[in-house]
C-alpha cells in the first residue's frame, strides 16, 4: 500500500509517495556495524546465486560473487575493463598498432569507479578467506591500472590509480602465498612473496621513491608473511634446493631444473639471505 507525506520544498510542501519496500532493518537485525571492523557474509540471493554482503554504517553493501560486483554488463561485456581491452584489440587489429588509442577523462573516471567495486569485493573475500577470489580480483585491478597508465590522455588519469599499486600487489601476493600454504607448498608461497616484494620495490624506484620501499607498510606485511613461511621450510632450504637442482640437471629434467632455479633465485633475492650466504662462504 502506498502512503504519502508532506515534504517542505522551497518554503512550501509537496506530496511525497512512500513506496512499499523491505525495511533494511530486517537484513541488519542482529548484525551490528562495528567501526574499524570489516564484517562480511555470504548469502544466497532470490536468483539462487551467491552474494557477498558487507556491513557498513548505514546498512549493507551487497555484491555479486563473480563478474562485475554490481551485476552490470557494460556494453555487453563482463566489465568496463574487458570492454576497453576489446577496443584496444580491435584498434590494434585495424591499425597494426595501438599507437593513437587513448582513454579520455570520463572513461578513466568510470574505470576508477569500477576498480573500487572490485576492491570492496576482494577485501570482503580476504576476510572470508576466499584467497582464490582475492587473487582473481587483484590481478584484474592490476590490469586496470596498466590500462590507464598506457592509454590515458591526461597525467592525472594515467597515475590516479598508481598510488594503490603497492597495496594491490601486496594483496595479490599475499593471497597467492596463502593458497600455496594451504597445499603445504611453502617454497611456492615464498616465491609469490618475493615476486610481490620485487614488484613493490620496482614501483617505488620507478616513482623516484626508492628509499620509501624499506618502510612501506605493504612491504612490511609481505616480510612478516615471509618469516612465517620460512618457519615451515627445511633448516637449510638453499642447500636442499641446490642439491635438487644438480640432480635434475644430471637426470636431464630441465623443466624441473628451471623451476628449482627460479625458487633458489627468489630466496637469494633477500639481502639478509645473501649476507648469510656470504658469511658461510667466508667461513
Amino acid at each position: 500500500m502506498t502512503g504519502e507525506r508532506d515534504a517542505p520544498v522551497s518554503g512550501r510542501s509537496r506530496r511525497v509517495n512512500i513506496m512499499p519496500a523491505k525495511d533494511l532493518g530486517l537484513v541488519t537485525e542482529g548484525w551490528d556495524y562495528v567501526p574499524g571492523q570489516v564484517s562480511v557474509r555470504r548469502v544466497r540471493g532470490t536468483d539462487n546465486r551467491i552474494k557477498i554482503q558487507m556491513r557498513v554504517d548505514l546498512g549493507v553493501l551487497q555484491m555479486e560473487a563473480r563478474g562485475r560486483p554490481d551485476g552490470h554488463h557494460p556494453y555487453g561485456h563482463e566489465s568496463l575493463l574487458e570492454y576497453h581491452l576489446a577496443r584496444v584489440a580491435a584498434y590494434r587489429q585495424m591499425n597494426g598498432t595501438d599507437l593513437g588509442f587513448s582513454l579520455d577523462q570520463k572513461e578513466c573516471r568510470e574505470i576508477r569507479e569500477e576498480t573500487f567495486q572490485y576492491y570492496q569485493r576482494y577485501l570482503a573475500n580476504f576476510v572470508l578467506e576466499d584467497f582464490e577470489a582475492v587473487a582473481r580480483d587483484t590481478k584484474r585491478n592490476l590490469r586496470a591500472l596498466d590500462l590507464c597508465v598506457t592509454y590515458a590522455v591526461e597525467d592525472e588519469d594515467r597515475y590516479g590509480l598508481e598510488v594503490y599499486r603497492p597495496y594491490i600487489v601486496m594483496m595479490h601476493s599475499q593471497s597467492m602465498a596463502l593458497l600455496a600454504m594451504r597445499q603445504s607448498a611453502y617454497r611456492t608461497a615464498l616465491t609469490h612473496v618475493e615476486v610481490g616484494l620485487q614488484a613493490i620495490r620496482t614501483f617505488f624506484k620507478r616513482m623516484g621513491q626508492g628509499k620509501v620501499f624499506r618502510h612501506s607498510g605493504e612491504a612490511q606485511v609481505l616480510r612478516t608473511l615471509r618469516r612465517e613461511i620460512r618457519r615451515h621450510l627445511p633448516v637449510d632450504p638453499i642447500r636442499d634446493l641446490r642439491k635438487q637442482l644438480r640432480q635434475a640437471i644430471t637426470e636431464e629434467r630441465y623443466e624441473e631444473a628451471a623451476r628449482l632455479r627460479d625458487e633458489l633465485d627468489a630466496i637469494l633475492l633477500d639481502p639478509q639471505v645473501r649476507l648469510e650466504e656470504q658469511g658461510q662462504t667466508r667461513e
